[in-house]
């Protein structure tokens, strides 16, 4: 503003700015809202997971919705947002990983029928076996016993990181899961720049940031305590574990595992939906 004041020969910059006011200018930022060319079925997409989430919820089967939260230094690391407290925490100064005692990922599961999640916070990389082995966890200690009847599962995920719709070793780690716990394995995939609309986004991820914005998160027991201390008004309920298994990355799938797996595509965005089945032999 100082520089255009000078260019027209106005000595004050607030001179200036109260000139241009009434002109309709003021002072703004970038506004996020182009999304490149979106996906051509999209809103057809959209239309078909929740028909599909409400066929599978009037069975009583049940439905989760999957994804990775941004992954934390823990140490003594500044945590955007502030907190009602005496005393303002002492933090250092810069974030370099050198510091942090470890970087947690969590991984999250939600039930949406149940307003009930599982959060795995895994230390290692964040990969599609991390992911499965998220959901394996959620179904040994919680939905097996709501869902004592249940013989098909439905996954709402994005299209794409660890439980996208390319890496083949998310699909291999599923049909060990369905050959494991007997179910058949529904996945539909939100296409690319509709995963806001993933139920576990705004309804468990958003709470969890809000619970501990200010909060240093100084160890992993911390980072644990404010995950299951987190509560909204319609009694979300989160049960947080911790995930100290070291994952390997750069897993290669062959040509051949991908064609052993027990897997039926959809007509509808087939890359987007598929079913996994439990494989006769019980392994793959």
């Amino acid at each position: 503003m100082r520089s255009l004041a000078e260019r027209l020969g106005r000595g004050c910059a607030t001179t200036v700015g109260r000139l241009l006011k009434p002109l309709g200018y003021s002072l703004k930022t970038n506004v996020k809202r182009l999304i490149g060319n979106p996906h051509p079925q999209r809103d057809q997409q959209y239309r078909f997971i929740q028909r599909l989430k409400g066929q599978f919820q009037r069975h009583g089967q049940p439905v989760i919705s999957v994804d990775a939260k941004k992954s934390e230094l823990i140490g003594a690391f500044k945590n955007a947002g502030s907190r009602y407290c005496r005393h303002a925490d002492i933090v250092n100064t810069y974030d370099f990983p050198s510091d942090a005692l470890c970087r947690a990922t969590p991984y999250g599961v939600y039930d949406a029928q149940a307003n009930e999640a599982l959060v795995n916070v895994g230390t290692s990389a964040t990969t599609a076996a991390f992911a499965v082995t998220s959901i394996r966890h959620w179904w040994e200690q919680l939905g097996r016993a709501r869902y004592p009847h249940a013989d098909h599962l439905l996954i709402e995920a994005d299209a794409g990181g660890c439980n996208g719709y390319r890496p083949r070793l998310w699909k291999r780690e599923l049909q060990r899961l369905a050959n494991e716990i007997g179910l058949s394995v529904t996945v539909c995939h939100y296409p690319s720049g509709a995963s806001k609309w993933n139920p576990i986004e705004h309804r468990l991820f958003s709470q969890i940031s809000r619970n501990w914005a200010g909060h240093p998160l100084r160890s992993l027991d911390t980072m644990l305590a404010l995950i299951r201390g987190t509560t909204t008004t319609t009694r979300l309920q989160i049960k947080a574990i911790l995930d100290t298994t070291v994952y390997a990355k750069g897993i290669k799938i062959s040509l051949q595992d991908m064609a052993a797996l027990n897997m039926r595509r959809r007509r509808l965005c087939p890359n987007l939906n598929y079913t996994i089945r439990p494989n006769k032999s019980g392994n793959s």
